[in-house]
């Protein structure tokens, strides 16, 4: 299965237009993103509307990046005209492939020959359901629970048994590499729901499973309460230093999970995957390297790390608190106000908190994605200065655009981390 390495294709998240530029200037060889409430971060993502999918497909076939559409929730009767309209509307903007998981939006993706992928949420576990779904779609996303083992024999049975999707190429199968897991099998749960009346299949999940719980015994109002883990939040899937495995296993496409995520999470994710693609082609896949993409990889939003069910040695490891580990935080202090190309120089309005020289900044914009430099030079009011607090106007040396919608962060090392 060793030639699957040769044209694997990084699939990153974009929750915004921020996320989406980040994930094109970090190496995305395609990216998805949901509009409308029929996905499945509907309630945690700033979703995109119709109107920007034509935006959103210009921007990446003049990166050269492949556009997918993420419409996997349960549909009801009643979301049958917004669900034609979506796929209609993707189909019109150029979008490459809707991703779905309800027979209704798969069915009616082939009537007007929208390309499709299959989402995780339809729980493909076996070659037979494979060959099935061959007749919707081109790509199919496996089950999470699968090992790679189970991963490489349906990849094995798809070359033998010759098992081609509509574009008449042989299915090409798609696998999660990085980011949140949870307890549910492969995103169907329906905790929330049980509590709150809020469907986690509907995209509205409250994360329920992220929180403490006591168990007490009713007979006798024996109360526990399980130390120091969270016993129903697994820890972030992190397959990096296993990807050689991975792409052994004949998969075409690694996905990284993350369209709730900020725009600097998407951008070092996928930078240090594409990386260690390419390492692994080189033939230049090292300890020393992969130890060095784990401390990038902390650096931004996590719940811990573990390689998920692929190699078949846990059952779960799950969470010791319930919010981000991450090695670095980062916090707002500004917004981007305008830019002097001749020179170089970013001006910002500080809007809370302080900075001073010394300090590392990461700037976050719609146009330029993410950017993080140390601060060298700063100048107040047009003064030169070494801090500057809130309400200020500030001018430092920065080597991309400015915008006006661009927001100013400072970056902290984050000792709980």
């Amino acid at each position: 299965m060793k030639s699957s390495r040769n044209n694997v294709m990084i699939l990153s998240p974009a929750g915004s237009f921020e996320a989406l530029t980040a994930a094109i200037l970090a190496g995305a060889d395609a990216v998805y993103f949901g509009v409308e409430q029929l996905n499945m971060r509907a309630r945690s993502a700033n979703y995109f509307t119709i109107e920007d999918m034509e935006l959103i497909a210009k921007q990446c076939k003049q990166s050269n990046v492949k556009s997918y559409l993420t419409l996997n929730t349960v549909l009801y009767d009643y979301d049958m005209q917004l669900m034609r309209k979506i796929i209609s509307s993707a189909k019109e903007s150029g979008i490459d492939a809707v991703i779905a998981s309800d027979h209704a939006a798969m069915t009616y993706a082939k009537s007007i020959g929208m390309p499709l992928h299959i989402s995780t949420q339809s729980s493909v576990s076996n070659i037979e359901t494979v060959d099935f779904y061959s007749n919707f779609a081109d790509v199919i996303v496996l089950a999470r629970e699968l090992s790679l083992k189970q991963v490489a024999e349906i990849t094995r049975e798809i070359t033998r048994r010759e098992i081609k999707g509509p574009s008449g190429n042989l299915v090409k199968i798609e696998v999660f590499a990085h980011g949140a897991l949870c307890m549910a099998i492969s995103g169907k749960c329906h905790l929330s729901l049980h509590s709150h009346f809020a469907s986690a299949n509907r995209g509205a999940c409250l994360q329920n499973c992220r929180r403490p719980y006591v168990v007490i015994d009713k007979e006798e109002g024996i109360e526990f309460e399980i130390d120091n883990e969270y016993i129903m939040s697994a820890k972030d899937l992190c397959t990096i230093d296993i990807l050689d495995q991975m792409l052994d296993s004949g998969i075409s496409v690694l996905k990284i999970e993350g369209r709730g995520r900020s725009a600097d999470y998407v951008s070092i994710v996928t930078k240090c995957y594409k990386e260690a693609v390419a390492a692994i082609k080189a033939k230049q896949y090292t300890p020393e390297k992969i130890d060095q993409w784990k401390k990038e990889l902390s650096k931004v939003y996590n719940r811990g790390f573990w390689e998920g069910y692929y190699l078949g040695r846990h059952l779960g490891e799950w969470a010791d608190q319930p919010g981000s580990v991450a090695t670095e935080k980062k916090i707002y202090v500004g917004k981007g106000n305008r830019y002097y190309p001749k020179i170089g120089v970013g001006e910002f309005v500080l809007e809370t908190g302080t900075i001073g020289t010394g300090d590392i900044l990461m700037v976050i914009g719609r146009t330029e994605g993410v950017r993080k430099e140390r601060l060298n030079e700063l100048r107040v009011n047009g003064i030169e200065a070494i801090t500057a607090k809130k309400g200020d106007v500030i001018s430092l040396p920065w080597p991309t655009k400015i915008s006006k919608d661009d927001k100013l962060y400072k970056i902290l090392e984050d000792k709980h981390g």
